[in-house]
């Protein structure tokens, strides 16, 4: 098996360099890991140092780890802390973190190349976000009796880990110390293949972070300018087909200011949104000393960063990514706010997103008609939408703790000292 995973490890690069030559993003993966194990040794490979490591796909994971690094920076100052990425997205967003000392691309998963970056970095802590399973990395840790914890885990029936087949990805549980999973299904599943001795139910730590964020959001003036006393609907991390759903509703409802930060900002997206919502202006064009555009009620965000401080400005939220094929993006930056929030089918493998639904705090559309009539609703009913608003804002400080959960962990079996 490890054969295979290695040939796949390989096709992938080379599938990603080919796909270099057009895609932007594929550029940005390749580019990032030419002579990435020198530069870490110049820039991380300082003697006499000790670094927690935090490894997270991306930007997502990122914010999901984020809690519990910063937590540990404060109570363990003595340390250095390294982050890798896999994804670009995550990356080229995060490369700048002021909470870390060392920011990096993860480079690929080989036995050379996982055995090269322990002994540059020799970490004394090791910590992977989520979904996160590199073999030779995890290997290795446990070769050299590294700490290792998965953060924030989620484990579903259909992945291989619980497959008559799935020895290989077993034998990767098995180099961590400790499995912190998100609920008490995950913990079954773990359960079930003999891991219930090093698995831990903690909850997320993406609520942590959104608390944190709501709690720190600044106010954006320009924003409030725009919104102007008027009904807002935030539309938070949207995909052309999230677009096509909403688009008639903002231009029928000249009222309704709607503030729309698309997944992605690149030029041709941004064309796509004021395309469809027509009486649009960009964040970037307008300055705080303008009036007011007129006849533009769509404010277009261009920019990234912003959006978790963009729905306390929000009457009703929406949230994109549920009419595409990946599912729906982060819910939570918005419940926060005590925000009623909006989204489309497919969110069924995103458990915030079903229990917000079932305790009444979420609507669910499966086309424009229903949203209108939704948004209307919303819009009309003050009462209705403070009732949802305060469902969804009580769940958001219900989950939160998890963090704590962890860094007790960390406390008590001694895995760092002070």
């Amino acid at each position: 098996m490890t054969v295979i995973y290695n040939l796949g490890l390989s096709l992938y690069s080379v599938a990603l360099g080919l796909a270099s030559l057009w895609n932007p993003k594929a550029k940005l993966w390749v580019d990032g890991r030419k002579n990435l194990l020198s530069r870490i040794r110049e820039k991380a490979g300082k003697q006499g140092q000790s670094i927690i490591w935090m490894h997270c796909a991306s930007l997502g994971e990122f914010e999901q780890g984020r809690p519990v690094i910063e937590a540990i920076k404060k109570e363990y100052a003595g340390y250095k802390i390294l982050i890798t990425f896999f994804s670009p997205s995550g990356y080229e967003i995060r490369k700048n973190y002021q909470g870390a000392d060392y920011i990096f691309y993860l480079p690929v998963d080989s036995r050379n190349n996982a055995r090269e970056f322990m002994e540059i970095v020799r970490p004394q802590l090791a910590i992977f976000v989520k979904y996160e399973f590199w073999y030779h990395y995890l290997t290795e840790l446990r070769a050299r009796n590294v700490p290792t914890i998965l953060l924030s885990g989620v484990f579903r029936q259909n992945h291989p880990f619980f497959k008559p087949w799935g020895g290989f990805w077993r034998s990767m549980l098995d180099c961590f110390q400790v499995i912190f999973v998100q609920d008490p299904n995950s913990a079954k599943l773990l359960q079930s293949i003999g891991l219930d001795q090093k698995t831990i139910v903690s909850g997320d730590t993406r609520f942590d972070r959104v608390l944190d964020l709501s709690k720190n959001a600044a106010k954006l003036p320009l924003i409030e300018k725009f919104c102007n006393n008027h009904k807002v609907v935030v539309a938070g991390s949207t995909w052309v087909e999230d677009d096509e759903v909403m688009d008639h509703f903002a231009k029928s409802n000249r009222d309704v200011r709607f503030v729309i930060a698309p997944h992605e900002i690149l030029e041709t997206r941004i064309k796509e949104v004021e395309k469809l919502y027509t009486n649009t202006i960009r964040f970037s064009a307008w300055k705080e000393d303008q009036e007011n555009p007129e006849n533009k009620n769509v404010l277009i965000i261009d920019n990234i960063g912003m959006l978790a401080t963009l729905y306390q400005y929000a009457d009703i939220t929406f949230i994109g990514g549920a009419f595409g094929g990946d599912g729906i993006h982060n819910v939570l930056e918005a419940v926060v706010y005590y925000k009623p929030v909006v989204y489309g089918p497919n969110h069924e493998d995103f458990g915030e997103a079903v229990e917000l639904v079932d305790i009444g705090a979420a609507e669910t559309v499966e086309n424009a008609l229903e949203l209108e009539k939704v948004f209307r609703t919303l819009l009309d009913d003050a009462n209705l939408r403070k009732e949802k608003g305060r469902i969804a804002g009580n769940y958001v400080r219900a989950k939160a703790g998890a963090t704590s959960i962890v860094m007790q962990y960390i406390q008590e079996k001694r895995l760092l000292t002070s």
